[in-house]
């Protein structure tokens, strides 16, 4: 009787580990759901972390009980290897050679985003000082007067778009290098855009392409009870439908965004040939229509360079890399890193060291 019992155990747990691995690799490409046609089932990729969890723990389980079991959840990652990279890459650290050029990305959030300190535009502006880089993009940039004035110091040339329908959002780049001209990319949307910037880098004109692509939409109000619901502290029933709130939220604004990153995968293509650097904030995570459209043909220099999730998005129980930098073939990115040692902005900047390569 007892081995029977063991033998039911073991074929169910089997079961549910076959299950689940199912399960996390039709999430791992959730990003080829086009979010205008089944705008829920785009945002699948949200959570590709939690059925790692599940698949770690049947490994743990397997391991503890009956060690040739394992081979499912194993099995489970190398399939998943692809998303598993996307998500979560590990890159040793490499030498730079000489020549690199810094670039970094930042949504600053108009220099006033955490109410904890009352000099966060000096914090921001100390920083990307501090931080050398030869080429600067900003979202949300609203600078005032005396940022401008303290910016200025810092670069020798420097731009800002106003984006949106409404004009409510700026662009910005800050550069050692020449700026040549500026076109917008164009798409709907009331405050959200992207701007490409011809740079004359060394003699050679590069686009730098800075994104600020659609918000999720979702209210301060959403987010405190997005944070309560991950605590624990709301009930079972409201549970079930503020996370439908939720749900319908971010589908809706998946299904807005996914224009813009076709959008700006087009004007990518149609400057194919063309030394291209892309960044920006896509607001959606690494398992998403947007961030895979936009990189078709690019180089994700934080997957290919860089080393764990990459959190680049710091507030209200949304802790995931919606910030990117990419780069056409013309370069070699290294030791691309999110770096959330300043908490000024809800975002935190990501930065990258890339390398002009001689053309054959």
């Amino acid at each position: 009787m007892a081995n029977m019992l063991k033998t039911i155990t073991i074929r169910m747990m089997a079961g549910a580990n076959v299950a689940t691995v199912i399960i996390m690799l039709m999430v791992g490409f959730a990003d080829y759901i086009n979010p205008v046609s089944h705008p829920l089932l785009s945002c699948l990729g949200m959570t590709f972390p939690a059925l790692l969890i599940v698949n770690m723990a049947f490994l743990f389980f397997w391991l503890t009980f009956k060690k040739r079991m394992a081979l499912i959840p194993v099995a489970g990652y190398v399939l998943a290897y692809v998303p598993i990279r996307i998500y979560m890459p590990v890159n040793l650290p490499e030498d730079m050679p000489d020549g690199v050029i810094k670039v970094l990305s930042y949504n600053v959030q108009a220099y006033n985003g955490n109410s904890r300190y009352d000099d966060t535009s000096d914090m921001i502006v100390d920083y990307i000082r501090d931080s050398e880089a030869d080429i600067v993009c900003l979202q949300e940039d609203m600078t005032r007067a005396y940022i401008l004035q303290r910016m200025d110091s810092l670069y020798d040339h420097r731009d800002t778009v106003h984006v949106g329908t409404r004009n409510m959002n700026v662009l910005g780049i800050y550069s050692r290098y020449p700026i040549l001209s500026k076109e917008r990319i164009g798409y709907a949307s009331e405050g959200n855009g992207s701007v490409a910037f011809f740079l004359d880098v060394d003699g050679d004109t590069v686009i730098v392409i800075n994104n600020h692509l659609e918000t999720t939409h979702l209210s301060l109000d959403d987010r405190r009870m997005y944070k309560s619901m991950l605590k624990g502290d709301v009930r079972q029933d409201t549970v079930r439908e503020e996370s439908k709130k939720l749900i319908n939220r971010l589908g809706e604004s998946a299904a807005i965004r996914a224009p813009q990153a076709d959008a700006v995968r087009k004007y990518i293509a149609d400057h194919a040939g063309r030394p291209i650097i892309l960044c920006g904030d896509f607001n959606d995570n690494p398992i998403s229509y947007a961030r895979r459209t936009v990189a078709k043909g690019l180089t994700d220099c934080y997957v290919a360079t860089g080393r764990g999730v990459g959190v680049s998005y710091n507030q209200s129980g949304f802790y995931v890399r919606i910030d990117n930098l990419m780069c056409s073939g013309d370069f070699k990115p290294y030791n691309c890193k999110v770096d959330n040692k300043i908490d000024a902005s809800d975002h935190y900047p990501i930065y990258c060291w890339l390398k002009k390569q001689d053309k054959p």
